[in-house]
């Protein structure tokens, strides 16, 4: 067995630092790595940049870090299920990049495979545009969106073997499969951890070489 990536949860938060830049997993808390989250409560981080589709609520998933004023910079497709943070946006509490869905799935996808953005129609004409590079193609405009990319992504899964490949399960997986490859340190809070070989080739969504923690039930 390849025991080496298994680790605590707590040893792996004490891996993150004050100010880094992390990718959390989730649409509306499904799919959230919620003990990974709570650790980080319980550790206390500060000035953290996070990249994530919304907030969750104001007691479960991401929304645990807002309530604890642990975030400084937020870029997400949306606020509107979380009113804490939509408090701290308007009181200048946290600085807010709002990024339509896909267009904010696409930078990460882009920042994962190494390419140097993505070009897109949406948001032309609108306030998305603005100090954005906008190019043309075959006369239609498009807006050049960078790259994003991470410190951490931190991840859920439903399965994970020793080795680190990942099955998710349905909606579940939403972000995560493509924040796992444009993190720079990969941990992934599984439900369960399963003998390599147990998950079927074709239901690894996320390849065993973009992991590099898997966090133990212990």
């Amino acid at each position: 067995m390849h025991m080496n990536k298994v680790i605590s949860c707590s040893k792996a938060v004490e891996m993150i630092p004050d100010g880094a830049t992390i990718m959390v997993g989730g649409f509306m808390g499904v799919g959230s790595p919620h003990r990974l989250i709570d650790e980080m409560v319980r550790q206390g981080r500060k000035n953290l940049t996070i990249m994530a589709n919304d907030t969750a609520f104001e007691d479960i998933g991401i929304g645990k870090l807002v309530a604890a004023k642990m975030i400084r910079k937020l870029i997400t497709s949306h606020i509107g299920l979380n009113p804490e943070t939509q408090r701290q946006v308007i009181e200048g509490e946290i600085e807010a990049e709002l990024c339509p869905q896909g267009t904010l799935a696409e930078r990460i996808r882009a920042g994962g495979f190494g390419l140097g953005g993505i070009l897109t129609p949406t948001g032309i004409g609108t306030v998305v545009a603005e100090g954005k590079q906008i190019m043309e193609v075959d006369g239609k405009q498009f807006l050049l969106e960078k790259p994003l990319t991470a410190d951490f992504a931190l991840i859920a899964a439903h399965r994970s073997d020793y080795r680190g490949n990942l099955e998710y399960s349905l909606t579940a997986r939403n972000f995560n499969s493509i924040m796992a490859t444009a993190g720079r340190t990969v941990i992934v809070e599984p439900e369960h951890i399963v003998p390599t070989g147990v998950i079927p080739p074709d239901a690894v969504a996320t390849p065993f070489v973009c992991v590099h923690h898997i966090i133990g039930r212990a």
